[in-house]
C-alpha cells in the first residue's frame, strides 16, 4: 500500500487494476445515448478551437516541427489540420496544441481541466493511422475522456498546489486508456501503457504570468505521448504495474497526501461524468468566466460602461485569485488576467477573440482601468469550490454608487449550459474566418453525425487551401 492512501470507502490499493479492467471492459461494451450524444457535442466543440487555433503563431511553430520530424508513413498516417498528413503521434501534438491555443476548449470543473484538449487529438490521430471505424472511435473517445476527468478531479487541487497543470498531468493517463481502446489491449499490455504514460506526466503551472506558450503545447504534448505509450506496450517495452498506488508511482509523485481514490474509482462503468463538462462562451481561461458572466450582467442591469466605473474588486475561490495581472501584453497573459477581462468587457459590447486581442491590450483605458481592479480570495468562495465556481463583482461608480453581482456556476457548466445549437454557432462563429462560412456551416452538420473520421481531413484541406 502506498504511504499516500487516503482515508475513504475506497482503497488506493487495486486501484489501477480496477481502471484498466473498466478500460478493457469498455472495448466491446456500448455507450449510453446520452454519452454518445455528448460525445458528438465535444467533437463539435474541440474542433471549433482546432480550427481557428491552427492558425497562431504557436500552433505554426509547433507544425513546422512535425513537418520535420514526424513524418508519415503508410501504416502510420493521420491528420494535422492546417499541415496534412503526418504520422500519428505528430498530429496529436499539433492539434492538441491547436485546440489550447485559443483558450476556447472545454473543460471540467471538478478536475480543474481541459479533458478533450488531450484526449480528441490522441484518440482521433490513432484511430485515423488504425483506420478504426466511428463506432470504437466514440467509445475511446468516451474512455478518454472519462478516464482523465475522474483521475484529474481525484488529485485536484492537491496537484496545483503542488505546481503542475491537470490537463497534461492527468490528460496522458486518461488519453492512453483511450489509445488503448483502438488497439485492443489486454490488461496486462495496458498495465505496461498506464506505467510508461505516467513516466510521460508532467506539465508546469510556471507559464502563469509570463507570457510564456508552452501552456499551449502541454496538451498536445500529452496526446503525443498517450499515443507513444501505447505503441512502445504494444511493441513490448515494459512499464511498473500499479502506477497509481505504486511506492514513488503517479499518486505519490503528483497528489501526495490528497487524493481521493473514490472520485476515480465511484461508479466507473456506471455513472459518466464527463456528461458534467462544460464548454466555453469566452475565449479566456475559465476561472475568469464567473468575473465575465457578472460584469456582463451589471452592464446590461445598469447600462453602464467603462467610463463609469471608479475602480472593481472581485471575490473568488483561491486558485481563480491567482489570475490577477494588472499588466497584460501577451494573448496568453490576458486570457489569463481576471482585471484585464474586467476591464475588456466593461469597454466592449461583447468578449471574444477581438476583445483579447492586440488593439484592446493596448488600448489606454482598458489597460488603466485593470490597474485598479482586485482580485481577492474569499473563504466562503473556497469552501464552495470545486462543486461551484462562485465570483462576486463589485463595481464602484464614479456617481458614489456600487454595484454587485455574484454569480456561482459560469455559463457553460452543466447547471447552467450552452444548447447544441448554441455549439453549432459557436463553431460556425470560430471557424468561418479560417473555413469560409459556407463550408463551416455544411461541415458542422458532418461532425455532429461523425459517420465517417474523413471529415478530419476534408477540414484540413479546407485550411490549407484557404491559407494559400
Amino acid at each position: 500500500m502506498s504511504s499516500t492512501q487516503q482515508q475513504s470507502v475506497f482503497s488506493l490499493d487495486g486501484a489501477t487494476d480496477t481502471l484498466v479492467a473498466w478500460v478493457v471492459d469498455s472495448i466491446t461494451a456500448e455507450l449510453p445515448a446520452p454519452v454518445e450524444h455528448h460525445i458528438r457535442r465535444l467533437l463539435v466543440d474541440y474542433l471549433a478551437a482546432v480550427v481557428p487555433g491552427s492558425t497562431t503563431e504557436v500552433a505554426r511553430a509547433v507544425a513546422s516541427h512535425v513537418a520535420a520530424t514526424y513524418g508519415a508513413t503508410r501504416s502510420n498516417s493521420a491528420t494535422g489540420v492546417g499541415l496534412g498528413q503526418v504520422s500519428a503521434p505528430g498530429a496529436a501534438l499539433l492539434n492538441g496544441t491547436s485546440c489550447h491555443s485559443l483558450e476556447v476548449d472545454d473543460g471540467y470543473t471538478p478536475g480543474s481541466v481541459h479533458p478533450s484538449s488531450v484526449s480528441f487529438p490522441a484518440v482521433l490521430a490513432a484511430a485515423e493511422a488504425l483506420g478504426s471505424d466511428t463506432i470504437r472511435t466514440t467509445r475511446a473517445l468516451a474512455v478518454a475522456l472519462e478516464a482523465t476527468s475522474r483521475l484529474a478531479a481525484a488529485g485536484h487541487p492537491t496537484t496545483w498546489r503542488n505546481h503542475f497543470h491537470n490537463t497534461p498531468l492527468a490528460g496522458v493517463i486518461g488519453a492512453t486508456c483511450g489509445v488503448a481502446v483502438l488497439h485492443g489491449l489486454d490488461a496486462d499490455q495496458l498495465h505496461h501503457a498506464l506505467g510508461i504514460a505516467a513516466s510521460h506526466a508532467g506539465g508546469l503551472f510556471a507559464f502563469l504570468g509570463k507570457s510564456a506558450e508552452v501552456k499551449r503545447v502541454h496538451p498536445g504534448k500529452a496526446a503525443r505521448d498517450a499515443i507513444t505509450s501505447v505503441e512502445l506496450a504494444v511493441a513490448g517495452v515494459t512499464g511498473p504495474r500499479a502506477i497509481l498506488e505504486t511506492p514513488h508511482g503517479y499518486v505519490d509523485a503528483f497528489a501526495a497526501g490528497g487524493f481521493d481514490a473514490g472520485v476515480l474509482l465511484d461508479g466507473l462503468g456506471r455513472e459518466w461524468v464527463v456528461l458534467n463538462s462544460y464548454v466555453k462562451p469566452y475565449p479566456s481561461c475559465r476561472h475568469l468566466h464567473g468575473p465575465l458572466d457578472a460584469v456582463l450582467a451589471l452592464r446590461a442591469e445598469h447600462g453602464i460602461g467603462l467610463d463609469d466605473v471608479a475602480d472593481a474588486t472581485v471575490r473568488t475561490y483561491t486558485v481563480a485569485s491567482h489570475h490577477a495581472a494588472k499588466v497584460v501584453d501577451s494573448l496568453l497573459d490576458a486570457q489569463m488576467s481576471i482585471p484585464f477581462a474586467l476591464a475588456t468587457a466593461l469597454a466592449n459590447d461583447e468578449v471574444g477573440l477581438t476583445e483579447f486581442g492586440q488593439e484592446a491590450r493596448h488600448d489606454k483605458e482598458i489597460r488603466d482601468f485593470a490597474t485598479r481592479v482586485e482580485v481577492v480570495a474569499d473563504a466562503k468562495a473556497d469552501s464552495e469550490y470545486p462543486r461551484l465556481r462562485p465570483a462576486t463583482v463589485e463595481l464602484r461608480l464614479r456617481d458614489g454608487r456600487s454595484v454587485a453581482q455574484r454569480v456561482e456556476l459560469p455559463y457553460g457548466e452543466p447547471g447552467n449550459p450552452v444548447s447544441d445549437a448554441e455549439m453549432t454557432a459557436k463553431f460556425v462563429r470560430l471557424a468561418t474566418p479560417v473555413l469560409g462560412a459556407e463550408f463551416a456551416e455544411q461541415v458542422v452538420t458532418e461532425l455532429w453525425a461523425f459517420e465517417s473520421l474523413d471529415v478530419i481531413a476534408r477540414i484540413d484541406t479546407q485550411v490549407r487551401n484557404k491559407q494559400r
